[in-house]
């Protein structure tokens, strides 16, 4: 005999997937009531999905801003997607927003995904690893794959889709997207962004009492 599907089960699985109602009713029913179960078949069905249509061309979107509290950081964020009509959709609106918030907690993350990577920052990691000196000793063989390790590392601390999620840690926001991707039916793709740091690339001003009162001192 079959688990009786509550509403409440079907609203918990839509809140932590975004998928629509039937789908939850479904996933439930085939997991038999497991709501593990039922996210985790639905994330590869979601998942499968929105792999199919990431290949489809995504002009349309929005750009979206964020001010952190204190207004000390901002992010400007452009996220594509295919059609005027996702575009304007409150949830595409609630990602992009997502998204620039992501970008002003990370801000070791300067590119969208490894891919997007410079082949000289690559080069430049990996100098920087082969030279360290806690593997100096290691036999050649296994200082590759300590350096080799410690690179993939480095590149998925400056990429955002390999961020984990700061609203769901459990989820990568590449993750996220492809979520957003099977819940709205195109292809969504973040292109670019800019974070804006106040007084970055500029010398502080240092006002130090001591040194002040050492010049007046010295020049009597």
């Amino acid at each position: 005999m079959s688990k009786k599907i509550s509403t409440e089960n079907i609203k918990e699985l839509r809140l932590k997937t975004g998928a629509g109602m039937m789908d939850c009713k479904k996933a439930l029913e085939a997991a038999e009531g497991q709501v593990d179960l039922a996210i985790e078949n639905l994330r590869k069905k979601g998942l499968a999905s929105a792999d199919k249509k990431s290949s489809r061309i995504a002009t349309e979107g929005l750009i979206e801003s964020y001010i952190h509290a204190g207004s000390r950081i901002g992010v400007i964020v452009e996220l594509n997607c295919e059609t005027d009509f996702v575009a304007r959709q409150p949830e595409f609106h609630n990602l992009a927003r997502d998204i620039a918030m992501q970008l002003a907690a990370c801000q070791l993350v300067d590119y969208v995904s490894i891919d997007d990577i410079p082949q000289n920052i690559i080069l430049k990691e990996r100098s920087i690893e082969n030279e360290k000196e806690d593997i100096s000793q290691k036999k050649e063989e296994i200082k590759k794959q300590i350096v080799e390790g410690r690179i993939q590392k480095r590149l998925k601390e400056l990429s955002l889709m390999n961020q984990a999620f700061i609203k769901n840690p459990e989820i990568s926001i590449e993750e996220l997207v492809k979520q957003h991707i099977a819940l709205l039916g195109e292809n969504i793709r973040i292109r670019r962004f800019q974070r804006f740091i106040l007084g970055e690339g500029l010398e502080r001003k240092s006002d130090n009492f001591t040194q002040e009162v050492s010049k007046m001192i010295y020049n009597n």
